[in-house]
């Protein structure tokens, strides 16, 4: 690589994945919402918001303007709540390279198109498909910045710009694999979310590991069906961007959906539960548009159905509950 890399947007994985890249020996330019925090970062080696006790190295800096930060970006990572990306890409966009690779950590279903990020991506800033690369998997970003052992997929469908981010983040304590399976990758992010905030209320309501681990396996199979349906390889949902981020998410206290789950799981409204995270739990909005594309394409989601109503309708948890466990009995399918 001879251009910088451009990551837009400073909260803990934008911040994390800035650090991998600089590990691995990339210079790094992050792109901050707030100039104090381009300032810190820059200045200090460090983010106040995010992070805060992790140094950030040399090679990292840090602006708020978008054109300083992006222009001659060889390989531009987007890590921005996925509800507002459209809004913020469409303001970056006339400062891509014309051959920039676009790398999407976003983990979600947008409102209202129920597209996925990548396709959000090439729609808004005008590239084709093979411009835009997934990353995706259990990626928890305070054990990732910690330098604890970790792997993550990178799907794309080409496989010099797929090669080009692997080789762009492989350090000795993260570990990334290629896929071709833009789909399945995207959609093991996104729908995990949602299962992940079943498995805190679940956990929250005093239900052991039988529970849990129903949530886990059931909300896999409900996942792999609309993957499928989409055309995703059944395979992919099997690891890392599959299983692996669903057990990250579900059983980790770091993990913000478990965790709003948690708050949803002892009686709080979606408000209550927002004030006290204070952080974006990406599954309680995309859970909205998950439900629309299963129905668009007759594919049934139980569990994310249940979440939609707990979230959204006021649905109280134990009715749920009581409508999950009262469904037909039907045989263990994934197809």
């Amino acid at each position: 690589m001879t251009g910088h890399v451009a990551v837009l947007g400073a909260g803990s994985w934008g911040t994390a994945f800035a650090k991998i890249l600089a590990d691995a020996g990339r210079d790094v330019t992050i792109l901050a919402r707030r100039r104090a925090v381009a300032d810190a970062i820059h200045t200090e080696r460090r983010n106040p918001d995010y992070l805060s006790d992790v140094r950030l190295p040399d090679r990292v800096t840090a602006t708020g303007d978008a054109e300083e930060a992006i222009a001659g970006a060889e390989v531009v990572v987007l890590s921005v709540p996925s509800q507002t990306l459209r809004a913020n890409l469409a303001g970056w966009a006339p400062y891509l390279d014309p051959d920039a690779t676009l790398v999407s950590l976003m983990k979600g279903i947008e409102l209202g198109t129920t597209k996925r990020m990548s396709q959000v991506i090439m729609e808004t800033a005008g590239v084709p498909a093979d411009r835009v690369v997934v990353v995706s998997g259990p990626n928890l970003a305070p054990e990732i910045a910690a330098e604890q052992p970790a792997a993550t997929v990178v799907a794309g469908t080409d496989g010099g710009r797929t090669a080009l981010v692997q080789s762009s983040i492989r350090t000795p304590y993260f570990r990334p694999y290629t896929n071709d399976d833009v789909i399945g990758c995207e959609l093991g992010g996104a729908v995990k979310n949602v299962i992940a905030l079943s498995y805190g209320i679940a956990t929250a309501m005093g239900f052991g590991d039988n529970t849990r681990a129903m949530l886990m396996t059931r909300g896999l199979a409900e996942t792999a069906r609309l993957g499928v349906a989409l055309g995703a390889d059944p395979i992919t949902f099997a690891g890392l961007a599959g299983m692996g981020d669903l057990v990250a998410s579900c059983t980790s206290p770091l993990a913000r959906n478990r965790t709003f789950g948690e708050h949803l799981g002892r009686g709080e409204t979606l408000e209550q539960a927002q004030a006290a995270t204070r952080q974006t739990a990406e599954g309680v909005k995309s859970c909205l548009a998950i439900r629309d594309l299963a129905r668009a394409h007759g594919v049934e989601m139980p569990i994310t159905e249940q979440i939609e109503r707990i979230c959204h309708e006021g649905m109280d948890p134990r009715l749920a509950v009581d409508a999950l466990m009262s469904r037909t009995a039907k045989p263990e399918s994934y197809e």
